[in-house]
């Protein structure tokens, strides 16, 4: 097998313009305002009003960037696997892989799901007539994937366009129907202004999460630096489309219908929504339309993260930490067809199940990858110092260290309280979920040997745990964020859900009438675990201390990752 046809080397690269990264974009971040309409019998109308104008800014804004600065210096396949990897090395930059994979690979079937559900409103259908359309779903776009890049890119923009149309329609004909004044109520009867910003914070995470998905496929863009720029295009198409459409319906229904909105809203009786805006006031045709819209939607999502989740494990993999029959890549098309191929299967296995315990698991990966990604960026800042970025043209957010202490630290933050105020079941489950990337680590290290293999000098390997040097410390580091995080939050949570929210079992989705327990865990399990990694750090730190750091050549670094010849400032009107 040559370096050519396997590998991120054997990658065939693609001209693809801006707007096919904003597309592109756009069906990974939104696709359509859908999954709103539960945020607003949850939050309030006006709340919803107010989060939705306000996260673009301490949310969506400084992600875009963050994702901007470090795929214009680092453009490469793996996006913030490879970011994480060169701040903080091996170990680190696994986990942000593996979170950001697996994440990919558990919710993808949830689209497929959806679609199926869609179309059952249209056509009654069999249980068997549903797995056929499924597969037959999964087919058509992982044969799309296959044909490359390009073509993801062109579909989506299709795609876009039609779901961009759709939704501008809803706001003109919502707007032009003003009857209701779209803030009132703030939030719900008896809810205070927590409750209120709890039951939206968390959906309005997820909708404005995804703009680091991009970057994965860095690799296969002929000139990456269009990416940077379809980043700062495509955050605020994404917020209007949120936004005016939501607006649009609250001001157009009647007064108290806000308690009615689902995201099956306008495709039923018992429930308004985006739909109910075009079929009040244009007919009840136009339900079927946004229904069609609908399954657009859940097309383009699907479309667009098989191609980003399918790069996870095969740039993994490329590093030596995943089987290498991942690498391979097709000699004609120069796609990782292994890669897409083993997303589509596991594709059709879980789209058949419930995912109320796989998506919870899913949004705590992703957070934890908006905690880690800032870390990066801040080291990076520093190894790669602003006056070497200003000489190459690269993008730099805005507003100098001020700006980098608001672009880090409010993802930080928001991620951090989004954790803890989604429950104890999610949390506890998060807990679990993330501390599977050690366990996979430790693994795959023993079985491939990791980036020792390709860089011994600078990955270094302990013979004795076969390890690399320093990762027993890093493990040790790991089960003290973990252990004392879990002591701490159980504090919080018996105060937010007993003494303050008075949760009730029927509110959790999971572990509902055993939550007093799982608290007790939190605590003395927490406290425990947080201990055992304090010994850890400590007796490592003289037996397996990290490999002395070797100099930097900013330099080579560079050249590793730019293609000087295609490189170009293309940053002057962004």
């Amino acid at each position: 097998m040559s370096q050519q046809q396997h590998g991120v080397a054997g990658l065939k690269k693609h001209d693809i313009k801006v707007s096919g990264i904003v597309f592109m974009l756009y069906c990974l971040v939104a696709a359509g305002a859908f999954g709103i309409e539960e945020m607003i019998p949850e939050a309030g109308p006006g709340m919803t009003l107010i989060l939705l104008a306000v996260f673009p800014i301490i949310w969506a804004y400084p992600i875009s960037n963050m994702v901007a600065e470090c795929g214009s210096v680092m453009p490469s396949e793996g996006g913030v696997y490879v970011w994480v990897k060169e701040a903080f090395g091996e170990f680190w930059g696994f986990q942000a892989g593996w979170w950001g994979t697996v994440s990919t690979y558990i919710t993808n079937g949830v689209y497929v799901a959806l679609v199926a559900g869609y179309v059952s409103q249209m056509i009654p259908m069999s249980e068997v007539a549903v797995f056929v359309l499924k597969i037959g779903m999964i087919a058509i776009f992982t044969i799309i994937n296959l044909m490359g890049l390009r073509e993801v890119g062109k579909v989506s923009t299709v795609l876009s366009i039609c779901i961009v149309l759709a939704f501008g329609l809803v706001a003109v004909v919502g707007l032009l129907n003003w009857q209701t004044n779209p803030m009132e109520p703030m939030m719900p009867e008896d809810y205070n202004f927590f409750d209120s910003l709890s039951g939206g914070i968390c959906i309005c995470v997820w909708m404005y999460c995804g703009y680091e998905c991009i970057s994965n496929m860095a690799g296969e863009v002929k000139n990456p630096q269009v990416i940077p720029k379809g980043l700062l295009i495509a955050m605020p198409l994404v917020a209007l489309t949120y936004i005016l459409p939501t607006l649009g319906g609250l001001s157009s229904l009647p007064a108290g219908s806000w308690e009615n909105w689902s995201t099956e809203g306008g495709f039923n009786a018992e429930s308004v929504g985006y739909a109910t805006v075009l079929t009040e006031h244009m007919g009840t045709a136009w339900g079927y339309v946004f229904l069609v819209i609908a399954i657009i939607s859940q097309c383009a999502i699907f479309n667009t993260y098989l191609a980003s989740g399918s790069r996870g494990f095969f740039v993994l993999a490329d590093d030596n930490l995943c089987p290498k029959f991942l690498v391979k890549v097709s000699k004609k098309r120069g796609v990782p067809y292994i890669g897409i191929l083993s997303l589509a299967i596991v594709t059709v296995i879980l789209c058949q199940y419930d995912f109320t315990t796989l998506v919870s698991t899913e949004v705590v990966f992703i957070l934890a990858l908006y905690i880690i990604l800032p870390l990066a960026v801040i080291k990076l800042r520093k190894d790669i110092p602003v006056e070497e970025r200003l000489k190459r043209n690269l993008f730099i957010m805005p507003g100098g260290k001020a700006g980098l202490a608001f672009f880090c630290g409010a993802p930080i933050f928001i991620s951090i309280v989004a954790l803890l105020v989604n429950g104890t079941d999610y949390f506890v489950t998060g807990l679990i979920a993330t501390a599977s990337g050690v366990i996979v680590y430790i693994i795959v290290k023993l079985i491939y040997g990791g980036l020792y293999k390709q860089d011994p000098e600078r990955y270094p390997l302990n013979h004795k745990t076969k390890l690399a040097q320093g990762d027993t410390m890093r493990i040790g580091i790991y089960l003290m964020i973990a252990g004392f995080s879990a002591f701490l939050a159980q504090f919080w949570l018996r105060w937010y859900e007993v003494s303050y929210g008075e949760w009730e079992p029927s509110d959790y989705d999971m572990m509902g009438n055993m939550i007093p327990e799982v608290q007790n865990i939190l605590g003395i399990g927490g406290a425990i675990v947080g201990i055992i990694g304090i010994i850890v750090f400590f007796v490592c730190k003289k037996k397996d201390p990290p490999a002395p750091a070797v100099e930097l050549d900013i330099d080579a670094l560079m050249d590793k990752y730019l293609n000087e010849d295609k490189h170009e400032d293309i940053f002057g009107d962004a």
